[in-house]
């Protein structure tokens, strides 16, 4: 089945919701593909990278985010987890994964009960290098109208990130060769101002 195939079926042909999650999912791999092609020596699944970001967020359709064209029950937290059902009955294991361990930088068991994350308690972090590069790719871009397509700077990322979340972050910002100012990776990690 394809990636088109799988998206209507969970989601209505032409709608704003399935405009928003093919934007976003485009965005997400395409910068997930120029992170990965900095590394040749990796053994980088493109296809599956492409797949995967493309549909990363496909639960939303079962959040309530009227903004996002979407009316289910659960809140927008849940997406990932919702994803990961959907991809699993799908037959698309790896691609669960993905939705599921998207979030944020990933979180782990300890940050969902510190931080009281309306999620299940266990550890949803990104393992597989292609789950890396989707995370850190899907942090760059919004789904809000408008700035769909706008890759924000890493400033911007961190700005919006919770404090537990941006070590993560400024970590890979330096293992994925990205260019930005020392000020923003600091020996403590921790963001300057």
């Amino acid at each position: 089945m394809s990636i088109e195939q799988i998206i209507r079926r969970y989601f209505k042909s032409g709608s704003e919701a399935e405009r928003i999650l093919i934007a976003h999912g485009e965005a997400v791999a395409d910068k997930a593909d120029e992170v990965a092609r900095r590394f040749p020596e990796a053994d980088t699944d493109f296809d599956f990278l492409y797949e995967a970001a493309m549909l990363h967020d496909i639960g939303m359709i079962g959040t309530h985010v009227p903004s996002l064209d979407c009316y289910g029950q659960s809140p927008y937290i849940h997406h990932g987890i919702i994803g990961k059902r959907l991809l699993e009955v799908e037959g698309l294991p790896r691609h669960a994964l993905v939705c599921e361990r998207h979030f944020l930088t990933g979180v782990s068991r300890e940050d969902i009960l510190r931080e009281g994350m309306d999620l299940p308690p266990r550890d949803m972090l990104p393992e597989s290098w292609e789950e890396k590069l989707i995370c850190y790719a899907d942090c760059f871009y919004s789904k809000k109208a408008g700035r769909l397509k706008n890759e924000k700077s890493p400033a911007e990322v961190l700005k919006k990130l919770p404090a537990f979340c941006k070590p993560v972050f400024q970590s890979w910002l330096i293992d994925f060769k990205e260019a930005v100012p020392d000020v923003l990776i600091l020996s403590d990690r921790r963001v300057s101002g």
